[in-house]
């Protein structure tokens, strides 16, 4: 073999080599995978009765690995003592299910595993795995089926449990409270429809739970809840509507602590608004005291003069159907010092009030001393009202389009319950023009007054509202631009404000329809008909 002929067979073992070296890695283009794992066999088989094992064993056709499983695993009955699930984390042809707890006689198990199983490669899911099983001599086979709804929202959240609690000899309505359910299952983060399935036939009482810590109890604090008004009995074809809400929380006073010389602050859970604060110590004559609310968190505070020498004072903290004595401990502390600031300032509407707030209670405001100017130099006539719980004092003048306000208020203007007063305060206010706002006109059609008839954002906040007890047109005038929600309150009671519902009481949220999206635009106007349909 001459020398040429041996450096042509190198370079083509050289060629060959490296082109055997680049097949091995992945190819480049082609069709992505898409498929997802298939079982190949469970031990014991899906469906299997007289069920007795402590492992379950899932085989597939590929490598898996299971995610998320914390949140989209179902087990329904729920189990006291949660099963060891492998693999999480790693990479396996099989899934290994460990059962720890005490498995009840004469019961279906459905372990529901949601969009937790993936392929390793491409995390291709293996969508709504369920596993079946019975400890009796047969598989229950009944189903309930149902919607979710918000009671005050567009749309529910997701991952919401729905359960059945069997109603006999020991089913009592605090149940939900201290017990699993019989039967559950979770809408997870799919459309806002559910499916209990393998259930035995029977009398159950249905609910639904946006589940805060994933105990499968309802506590009021966190959680929404929904429950179907009368008991159900399976089987059934119906379909079932189910509404979730936040409970108003039940009143509980927090023990009262003083915060700053002359202030002490008594927090609270629920609603304030029948919250009475009663001093029951003997105290000088000349003692005043008063209550503000604080604007971010649930308390109340309590502001008293002059300095007390005493060790403690006696209050007692009441509401409705709560009652409670406190003995809160006095000490040497130094005052707030007073601060006057106006709730907003700028830009002013319309038909908006100016309020102004201080970091003390005010005792007294002179109006003499408070003069409010156009553009023009113009004095504006005002009226001057307290709200004492904010402790706000809240102006109304009349304003017009495209103006400019100054407000000022001279020393002495304004007195706190300490005796501090302010030094000279100024601040300016503007109106827009007519031509920055859109308006909108409703036409209601089949509804039942009264009504709130409601605009609000994208996040289901309320933006404007009016209130309606009669048929009329009614008319949104000076709205921003923007893009904004219908939604309609049906105001059972009259009192102008949505009431929640309440489990144990069994009230139903108030009825609210929610209607299209509409565009508000500047120096422009819409008018829209809304036609109600029967619940």
């Amino acid at each position: 073999m001459n020398k040429t002929l041996s450096n042509f067979i190198f370079i083509l073992l050289i060629a060959l080599i490296f082109i055997n070296c680049a097949n091995r890695g992945t190819p480049q283009g082609g069709e992505k995978d898409i498929t997802p794992p298939s079982i190949v066999k469970s031990e014991p088989e899906n469906f299997t009765t007289n069920f007795n094992q402590k492992e379950i064993r899932i085989y597939f056709d590929e490598y898996i690995k299971i995610k998320d499983i914390q949140k989209q695993l179902i087990i329904s009955p729920p189990m006291k003592t949660q099963p060891e699930i492998t693999p999480l984390g790693n990479a396996s042809k099989y899934s290994s299910i460990k059962i720890v707890d005490t498995l009840q006689p004469n019961t279906t198990y459905a372990f529901n595993f949601g969009n937790s199983i993936s392929d390793n490669n491409e995390e291709n899911p293996f969508p709504d795995y369920r596993y079946v099983f019975s400890t009796g001599d047969y598989i229950d086979s009944l189903s309930v089926n149902g919607r979710i709804f918000d009671a005050l929202n567009r749309k529910p959240e997701t991952f919401v449990s729905v359960g059945l609690y069997e109603v006999d000899s020991t089913f009592n309505d605090a149940i939900i409270y201290k017990q699993n359910p019989k039967y559950i299952t979770n809408t997870l983060d799919s459309v806002a429809t559910f499916s209990i399935e393998n259930i035995k036939a029977g009398t159950y009482m249905l609910y639904a739970l946006k589940d805060g810590n994933g105990d499968n109890k309802f506590q009021q604090k966190t959680d929404k809840i929904a429950f179907y008004k009368q008991f159900i009995t399976v089987p059934t074809d119906s379909l079932y509507d189910l509404k979730l809400f936040s409970e108003d929380l039940d009143f509980k006073s927090v023990r009262p602590l003083l915060m700053a010389g002359e202030k002490i602050v008594f927090g609270y859970e629920g609603d304030f608004k029948n919250m009475k604060i009663n001093l029951l110590s003997e105290v000088p004559e000349n003692f005043q005291s008063r209550i503000t609310k604080d604007i971010k968190t649930d308390s109340l505070y309590y502001w008293f003069t002059p300095k007390l020498e005493m060790d403690s004072l006696v209050f007692k903290v009441s509401n409705l159907k709560f009652e409670k004595d406190y003995t809160v401990k006095l000490r040497d502390m130094k005052r707030d010092s007073l601060t006057i600031k106006p709730i907003a300032v700028g830009s002013i509407g319309y038909d908006e009030d100016f309020k102004i707030n201080a970091s003390i209670p005010f005792k007294s405001f002179d109006a003499s001393k408070m003069a409010i100017m156009d553009k023009d130099s113009t004095l504006i006539d005002f009226t001057a009202s307290f709200d004492t719980i904010n402790n706000n004092y809240v102006y109304n003048f009349k304003k017009t389009a495209e103006n400019i306000y100054k407000i000022q208020v001279l020393p002495e203007g304004f007195t706190d319950l300490f005796g501090n007063s302010n030094d000279t305060l100024n601040y300016n206010l503007r109106t827009k023009k007519e031509s920055d706002f859109g308006y909108a006109r409703f036409t209601l059609i089949n509804a039942t007054y009264p009504i709130i008839l409601q605009l609000t954002n994208d996040k289901d906040e309320v933006k404007f509202e009016q209130y309606s007890s009669k048929f009329e047109v009614i008319d949104f005038l000076n709205l921003a631009p923007g893009k904004y929600f219908i939604r309609v309150v049906w105001d059972a009671n009259g009192n102008k404000i949505f009431d929640t519902g309440n489990y144990l009481n069994k009230i139903q949220p108030e009825r609210v329809s929610f209607f299209k999206e509409i565009e508000i635009r500047a120096d422009w106007g819409i008018s829209e008909v809304l036609e109600f349909k029967e619940e």
